[in-house]
């Protein structure tokens, strides 16, 4: 295999500035960028020219549904549509069968990982009502974070002792990432609809049963107790136009103890949309208003919201056909999620700086990744070109998630991902795959 890359006339994308020029890469790192470099007879040239050239991404919250879940995802396979859409690394959730609930269990994880995973990888320790003493011998420099659900979802890892979240908080140092929608509200909720129409909810419903309310009560009261103890909290999948004024954009991201993300489905679907497309867009938090989209879009670029991520979590299509309480919640993404960004950089919606800032810089900075989210000497080459004068339509043949669709079918995509190295070596190339090569466990500056 080739070690030794030169990318020719890329459009680099960087800390803010987008500038013309070339980036070689040797082994694993990226050795050299400049206006000119001239090749030598070891170098695979790859001609860039109109491409930009940018750091992939680090997708802070995925499902791959391995172990025990494998009928709908593994890693394998949705690293694979990852790196095809752009996402170099990935942190993976704790909610698999078993959960990863223990530091043995994790471990497990990790090994799947380093045998198919084909983009860099990290997982998150699940805590509970009842496993503190585990959670606590969690390896800050060798794994992502705590991952808590404060309303539940797939696998109901819920955390609801109000004791045991404050134990959590105050003990650990560690980055706790939290999922936030009041379970008392939502069971409410649920009750009223469930008596109207039976198990057959109407699917516009879904927003108003896991409602803004409960999107709200929840974080705030996750936000007070992080302020109340010291802990380092971010959290996950804002959906709300309100939850939005509960962060900072006053202090830089280095110095915020308090963070928030957002996913891709919330910045591109409202309720509008469920008419169409119905549960293939039903996700908890729920897709809401285009009020509220507005809101997470101006919360982004006002650095109130420091990441976007996609909240990849596939179900088979049998399971998403259900009747709406028997509907599992959670939709693939990885694939797709940079080119939508992309959309919206032609829309004029976000810069692509500010894309890259969001995506990959950020995440880096957050979980103090090493050495990776930056176009920069000395890195590793986690680099992927994008032609965005190339329209394709996502369809069913395209899709390579193992679930074998996509909330994004039919519509037509701008930009596509031509190349995508990890590690240095290019293991994507429009659509051929290098299947030799595997990902690297993460490490984290702490």
């Amino acid at each position: 295999m080739t070690t030794s890359f030169l990318i020719k006339n890329a459009k680099i994308v960087n800390e803010n500035t987008v500038f013309s020029g070339d980036v070689l890469i040797q082994d694993e790192f990226i050795t050299k960028i400049a206006a000119n470099i001239v090749p030598e007879d070891n170098m695979e040239v790859i001609d860039a020219e109109g491409k930009y050239l940018i750091p992939g991404m680090i997708d802070d919250q995925v499902h791959f549904r391995e172990p025990g879940l494998t009928h709908k995802a593994n890693i394998a396979t949705e690293s694979k549509a990852a790196i095809a859409g752009g996402i170099t690394s990935f942190i993976e959730m704790p909610n698999t069968v078993p959960q990863a609930t223990t530091q043995a269990l994790l471990e497990e994880k990790f090994e799947v990982a380093r045998k198919t995973s084909y983009a860099n990888y990290s997982f998150m320790f699940g805590g509970t009502n009842d496993n503190l003493e585990e959670l606590l011998k969690t390896d800050p420099e060798n794994v992502a974070g705590i991952k808590l659900f404060l309303g539940s979802s797939t696998g109901n890892m819920l955390v609801d002792n109000e004791e045991t979240l404050k134990k959590i908080f105050s003990s650990t140092k560690m980055l706790i990432s939290v999922h936030c929608e009041d379970e008392q509200t939502i069971r409410n909720n649920t009750a009223v609809y469930k008596e109207k129409f039976g198990d057959d909810i109407p699917i516009k419903y879904h927003p108003i049963i896991r409602s803004e309310e409960a999107c709200y009560l929840s974080s705030s009261k996750a936000i007070e107790l992080a302020k109340e103890t010291g802990a380092r909290l971010h959290v996950f999948h804002l959906s709300t136009a309100k939850e939005t004024n509960l962060f900072r954009n006053d202090i830089p991201l280095e110095e915020k103890k308090i963070t928030a993300e957002v996913c891709i489905h919330h910045l591109w679907f409202t309720d509008a949309d469920y008419d169409e497309k119905g549960t293939h867009i039903k996700w908890n938090p729920a897709v809401k208003t285009a009020a509220d989209r507005d809101g997470l879009w101006k919360a982004l670029l006002d650095d109130r919201i420091d990441v976007i991520a996609t909240d990849h979590a596939p179900h088979t299509l049998e399971e998403k056909s259900n009747p709406y309480t028997k509907a599992p919640s959670g939709g693939p993404l990885v694939q797709h999620a940079i080119v939508a960004l992309f959309e919206k950089v032609k829309e004029g919606v976000i810069t692509v700086e500010k894309v890259v800032e969001k995506m990959s810089h950020n995440p880096a900075k957050l979980f103090q990744v090493a050495k990776r989210g930056f176009v920069k000497e000395g890195y590793y080459a986690d680099i992927v070109l994008v032609d965005t004068n190339n329209e394709w339509e996502v369809t069913k043949e395209n899709v390579l998630y193992k679930c074998g669709w996509s909330p994004f079918e039919g519509t037509t995509f701008s930009s596509k991902i031509t190349h995508t190295f990890v590690n240095g070596k290019l293991m994507y190339n429009n659509g051929t795959f290098n299947e030799v090569d595997k990902g690297k466990r993460l490490v984290f500056n702490r």
